[in-house]
């Protein structure tokens, strides 16, 4: 396992990410663990998911889960970088606006924060990202809180999530003023079929050495195989209109994907590691196999013309803005 830096930092991850949304809504407690223990002796250390998560039951179920695996042996803590998230509404045993509203006042930030602890039973999270940007909230209250859980060695580092350039441009630049790290890392939905951050996310995290965090690294399973059988999600129906409407263009893919040899999303994640802002994609295993098939994606060096050829059958905005549309 070549390990990486997440963006500037001096902090070494995985060049995969496990992420856990599937837990506790179409895992079980059992095969989660299964799971986590087996990304460990794979050698995958970075590990993401957010307060919100656990649709199959209850909301904060997921990190109940991850509290528990490694409560049964607290040496897994160390092993594992956490990432976590706060900003959508979250109602423990009562509704209150800033806890049951989505949203990031530095009250509701701190409580959140406080709430993930205890649910994942540690005593700090290696990063903790912000799910949406709230604009409605000033950039100094947010950097407060998070200042003050840093202080206090509950937080260690700060990302962001689905914010756009302009965002994450004006929080580091906040952030800079009050003579803090500001954001280190930016997860964003980012694949083949969808490359719009090209244009002006891309080169914003470059500049300000944020790493890229990619989610949904397979369109939502668009790019797993769907037409040759290997995608598992092939008869969702709202999949399914994707794939009628993009029928020509997957033909394409999953023919040059054979002609290389390569499962079609084995080479959907090599392609974003190519990307050197990329930190590591977000993989969201359901099973075993699903986890072990993922790591072939690390094998696989992608040559300048196959990358060309991947260009012309999924064409990104057209370059990094300015010069995409301006002169």
């Amino acid at each position: 396992m070549q390990y990486r830096k997440l963006g500037r930092t001096g902090l070494k991850v995985s060049p995969l990410c496990l992420g856990t949304m599937n837990f506790a809504w179409k895992t079980d407690e059992p095969d989660s663990r299964a799971i986590m223990n087996r990304a460990l002796e794979l050698g995958i250390n970075f590990f993401d998911t957010a307060d919100v998560y656990g649709w199959g039951g209850q909301k904060g179920d997921t990190e109940r889960f991850i509290g528990r695996w490694w409560k049964d042996d607290v040496r897994k803590r160390d092993d594992v970088i956490l990432a976590t998230k706060v900003y959508h509404a979250l109602p423990e045993t009562h509704w209150e606006p800033n806890r049951g509203t989505p949203g990031l006042s530095a009250r509701k930030i701190v409580r959140h924060c406080e709430d993930s602890l205890r649910r994942l039973q540690t005593d700090y999270i290696d990063l903790y990202q912000m799910h949406h940007v709230d604009r409605a909230c000033p950039w100094d209250e947010i950097w407060e809180a998070l200042e003050t859980l840093i202080r206090q060695g509950k937080v260690i580092y700060v990302g962001s999530s689905n914010f756009a350039a302009w965002d994450i441009a004006t929080a580091n630049q906040v952030a800079s003023r009050r003579h803090l790290t500001g954001l280190v890392s930016e997860q964003s939905l980012y694949n083949l079929d969808v490359r719009m951050i090209e244009l002006e996310l891309v080169p914003c995290c470059r500049h300000y050495g944020v790493g890229i965090i990619p989610w949904s690294p397979l369109a939502g399973g668009l790019l797993g195989g769907v037409l040759s059988g290997d995608g598992v999600r092939r008869h969702d129906p709202n999949l399914r209109k994707k794939i009628d409407a993009k029928r020509p263009q997957l033909e394409k893919w999953e023919k040059l994907c054979a002609h290389l040899g390569h499962r079609p999303a084995d080479v959907a994640l090599a392609w974003l590691l190519h990307n050197p802002v990329v930190t590591a994609p977000i993989i969201g295993p359901r099973t075993l196999q699903q986890l072990e098939q993922s790591l072939t994606a690390l094998e696989i060096r992608l040559a300048p013309e196959t990358l060309a050829q991947l260009d012309a059958i999924f064409p990104g905005p057209g370059g990094e803005a300015p010069a995409a549309y301006a002169w």
